[in-house]
Parts: C-alpha cells; structure tokens; sequence
C-alpha cells in the first residue's frame, strides 16, 4: 500500500450511502472494504450511516471478520445517541468511532446544544461527538457550549440546494471560530472533490476541500478572516496544489488535529484529484 502524506490521511469519511451517491447498503459496505484494502486505504475514514440503518450495516459487516469502523449520523436528537452508542458497544461486528448529531431549528441553539453534549456526557467512552449547529441565528453561542464540553463540530458545506451551500465568508468565519474555541471540526456534504469549482450539472458553487484545508492552516498561521475566505475561493488547483506540498510535517499533523474529515458519497473523487494534482502517488 502507498504512503498518504499526513494531510491527507483517514480525510475522506465513506458517506456512500447518502446523497447524491445514495448507493445502496450492501453495496456500500462491500465497497468500503474495497477502499480500505486498496493501496490508497489510508485516505479512508469510518463508513458513515445512520442510527436508522446500523442494524442493518452491522448484519452486512458480519459478512467478514474484522469489526467495520463506523461514524453514526443521529437522526432523532439527544435522544437518539445513547442507544446507537450502546447498540455499537454490544456489537461484535462494529466499532463506533463518532456520533454525528445535527441541532434542531429553534430558537435558543445553545439550550438544544446543551441537551446535546449532556446526552454525549451519559454515554460517550472513546467515542467522539461532531455538532452541527450550522450557521444561522446565535451559532456562536451553541459552539461555545460544545467547546465548554471538549467536543468536535460539524459544517455542512453543501447539498441537493444551492441555499445548503455555505459562503466562502460564512466558511471562513466558523474555521475562525472553532479556531479560536480550539475546537475541532469536520465537514459533510458537496466537498467531493478538492478545488472550489462550479458544478456544470447544477451551477451550484462547490467548496473543495483542498481549500478548507489550507485555509485552516492559515488561520493557524494568523491569517486574518478576509484571507482565509480568499484561500476559500481559490480556483487554482496547481497554486494550491503547491501551498500544500510546501507544509512540513508537523503543520500537516496540527492542520488535521482541526479540520479532522469530511465526509463523501465519493472516495474515488477525492482520491482521483488528489492523484491528478500530483498529491498523492498514482497507483
């Protein structure tokens, strides 16, 4: 297997059953097992389900003998991560590395987001805990609560609506803001590919996660919020490509303490424009 550099490694959450990818389950795991024996498998993170389907997943796992690392979006609340949790504990045929919960629409965010981490509080061991407390109303304040309880967030960066894809200024602001909480983050949805670019099929503006990844260690680095947006918006792949073959060591490493993953209906995408920027080996 070839070596992933430390920026990239374990980058790409496996998200193949959601949308837009939406393959189905059996297929999915099947697939994952692919991507995690092929010689790009350290770019592979967990298999990401939902609590709804981790019955299922677990059956479908059992199918071969090693454990299946998984990251399990929540779907009912607060009350939703205790029984996933459990269920994933008494499983022999899972490991649950995360929980993935989003907060409801409602006025007070950081009262929701207190139900949250309480409720992560009663159950959570190794595991970790990634919030999605998006970008509207007092979000700063729902952050502030999970940065008080020491765990991750969540940014959607996009979806099957142009109104889910967040600004490069709204991006920048909450890599600003977990930054100055120290708290970590990952991200989900319409980071397929690397560089920002417009979708020929949608028109939608696409984040790339090559800029997210800069652009958080630019921030690191005391960039202020207007450059870090800038970084967001970059459409030079070789530019960027070049920033990033410049880090060391030890500025990849710090890099992803922060931005940890993202998760992707697609490894081949991500894996493809990483090998075509001359990032990773072409094997």
């Amino acid at each position: 297997m070839s070596t992933i550099p430390a920026l990239f490694r374990h980058l790409v959450d496996d998200a193949a059953m959601f949308p837009p990818g939406e393959l189905p389950l059996a297929d999915a795991v099947a697939a994952h097992r692919e991507h995690r024996q092929a010689p790009y498998a350290g770019l592979v993170g967990p298999f990401v389900c939902t609590d709804d389907n981790l019955m299922k997943v677990a059956a479908e796992a059992a199918r071969t003998p090693e454990p299946l690392e998984v990251s399990v979006v929540i779907t009912g609340g607060a009350g939703g991560i205790e029984p996933a949790v459990r269920y994933g504990d008494r499983s022999a045929n899972l490991v649950v590395k995360a929980i993935e919960v989003r907060l409801r629409s409602e006025d007070d965010l950081s009262r929701n987001a207190l139900r949250v981490v309480r409720a992560c509080d009663d159950c959570l061991d190794e595991e970790n805990a990634f919030v999605e407390i998006g970008l509207d109303g007092a979000w700063e304040r729902a952050l502030d609560v999970v940065a008080d309880a020491g765990y991750a967030a969540k940014l959607r960066t996009g979806g099957l609506d142009p109104s889910l894809f967040p600004t490069a200024d709204q991006v920048a602001a909450f890599i600003t803001a977990c930054l100055d909480r120290e708290v970590a983050f990952k991200c989900t949805a319409g980071l397929h590919n690397a560089v920002r670019h417009t979708a020929v099929d949608t028109g939608f503006e696409h984040h790339g996660f090559l800029n997210v990844l800069l652009a958080t260690r630019a921030s690191l680095d005391g960039s202020s919020q207007d450059e870090v947006a800038a970084l967001l918006e970059n459409r030079d792949g070789e530019a960027l490509a070049a920033k990033a073959s410049e880090l060391s060591e030890d500025q990849a490493v710090s890099t992803r303490r922060w931005f940890t993953s993202f998760g992707s209906c697609s490894v081949d995408e991500p894996h493809h424009d990483l090998t075509a920027l001359g990032l990773l080996e072409a094997k």
